[in-house]
């Protein structure tokens, strides 16, 4: 029998006890190389803006929302249904303002959809 090999051969335990502790050190080097390079990177990106840079009010104040009520404009009668691409290539998809601005009062006996369980109209 050849024992040569047996002789200078590394024990099993001592390459059960070193395996982990080298993967520990590779997952270390390997995190440390990730951060090194994510400061470098970010080294390179611009600053955060400067107040300036920042949007700001313009001169007339700020926008106020306008409540208004608003109605279609007419559908273009040409004898046939149109379909919906061909409203929109027609540009009749826009709304105007309505000369009748007063809001539109709910009857008190209504019940405002049709089987909201209301009592309806008397």
């Amino acid at each position: 029998m050849d024992t040569f090999g047996r002789e200078i051969a590394i024990p099993h335990e001592v390459v059960a006890g070193l395996a982990p502790f080298v993967v520990g050190v590779l997952i270390t080097a390997m995190l440390i190389a990730a951060v090194w390079f994510g400061m470098r990177v970010r080294a390179r990106e611009p600053g955060p803006p400067r107040p300036e840079d920042q949007p700001h009010l313009p001169a007339t104040g700020a926008v106020h929302e306008i409540r208004e009520m608003r109605e279609p404009d007419e559908m273009p009668h040409n004898g046939r249904v149109l379909t919906p691409h061909e409203l929109r290539a027609l540009g009749n998809m826009s709304t105007r303002r309505a000369k009748n601005q007063k809001r539109p009062i709910w009857n008190r006996n209504s019940s405002g959809g049709f089987g909201s369980g209301g009592l309806g109209h008397h």
